[in-house]
């Protein structure tokens, strides 16, 4: 095979079409930094809260380099977004927040929407966008709660506060201060540990919601007993606007602590009855007790005492051991043929609570 030589330009231009032809040049990055999505605005008084996050990237979806100026703004109804001055200067994906005092033109008339905006721009001041909408209601926050006070009771925690003429909505915000160890329930010895509570929790109270449209009064069943709650409680006023329903709240008012300790024995027990069974042959003469049982959470057993009838001066004295009995039923086999006795029976808490005596019942053993 004979060698033929090739000329020198034709195979630099082989040498270029072999790898193929670069591409266009890329366009230049605007460096926009995306808009904020997760803008949230809440109001307090007459002061508002926003929250939201930087983004990470740019529209070019390119990291952004240093901190970014924010220009925030509201705007009511359909007029034009107003600056609200601030000296916010954040880095990517920092979790932002920011508080204003509303404007006494804005803190005065009757509810009307407020709208919220965040602006981020870069170097040139040119922006992607404003952030999505966080609407709060502008005009006259309800007057605060005053006079708030807790009491514990049998069936939870009773709050009260002053009366009101604003016949609106009160929201009760419970902190627990003392929250368990536990993660996770468990079982001890077959029975289930109760989950931990949840540390903050809401109670609203609806106009008219309690009998006999009592406006300053709750109950808060859902307590434990030797927990230690912190209560605070704000007026709220919900108007429909922009096809939904905001809220324009009052201040919180001062915190009001309890300590819910179980003070508070069980139930009475009910429907003692007693039945007589005289000495037989080998079997000696007792007075069988029985009565409704106590269906009481806390409940570590009963009591039982006797007297004997037609003795002057007869006392109650306790009849069965120091360990309280367990089921609602007793044996008493230390009495006499021909004698007449009485019984009243009590329940007792696992905190060593005595409810009163229940109502007594008599029987007389046969005599022989």
């Amino acid at each position: 095979m004979a060698w033929v030589a090739l000329p020198i330009a034709f195979v630099a231009a082989l040498s270029f079409a072999g790898c193929g032809t670069p591409g266009a040049p890329l366009p230049p990055s605007l460096n926009l930094p995306d808009p904020v999505t997760d803008l949230a605005a809440t109001r307090a008084g007459n002061q508002v809260s926003l929250t939201f996050t930087m983004p990470k990237k740019n529209t070019d979806k390119l990291l952004i380099k240093g901190n970014l100026p924010v220009r925030i703004c509201r705007m009511q109804e359909a007029e034009t977004c107003v600056d609200v001055p601030n000296t916010l200067l954040l880095p990517p994906g920092a979790k932002a927040a920011f508080t204003e005092m509303l404007p006494l033109a804005l803190a005065a008339g009757s509810p009307r929407s407020l709208t919220y905006f965040v602006e981020l721009k870069n170097f040139r001041g040119r922006s992607a966008g404003l952030s999505n909408p966080a609407s709060v209601l502008a005009g006259q926050a309800p007057a605060p709660v005053a006079g708030l006070f807790a009491s514990v009771r049998r069936e939870g925690v009773v709050l009260r506060w002053t009366a009101d003429s604003e016949s609106i909505a009160v929201r009760l915000h419970r902190k627990l201060l003392t929250p368990q160890q536990e993660s996770k329930p468990k079982a001890q010895s077959g029975l289930m540990v109760p989950a931990p509570e949840p540390l903050e929790q809401n109670l609203l109270v609806e106009p008219g919601e309690q009998a006999g449209a009592v406006l300053n009064r709750a109950l808060d069943k859902d307590i434990r007993f030797g927990q230690v709650y912190e209560y605070r409680a704000q007026r709220v006023a919900r108007v429909a606007a922009g096809g939904r329903t905001l809220e324009l709240v009052g201040e919180l008012s001062g915190p009001v602590r309890v300590e819910v300790l179980d003070i508070f024995p069980p139930a009475v027990p009910t429907g003692l009855a007693a039945v007589a069974t005289p000495a037989q042959a080998g079997i000696q003469a007792s007075i069988d007790l029985s009565w409704q049982p106590v269906a009481d959470a806390d409940l570590a057993g009963y009591i039982v005492y006797r007297r004997e009838a037609g003795v002057p001066n007869q006392t109650w004295q306790r009849l069965s051991p120091a360990e309280p009995v367990v089921g609602p039923a007793f044996q008493d086999t230390g009495v006499q043929p021909g004698h007449t006795y009485q019984y009243a029976v009590a329940s007792i808490s696992q905190t060593g609570h005595e409810s009163a005596r229940s109502a007594e019942t008599e029987e007389t053993v046969p005599n022989l």
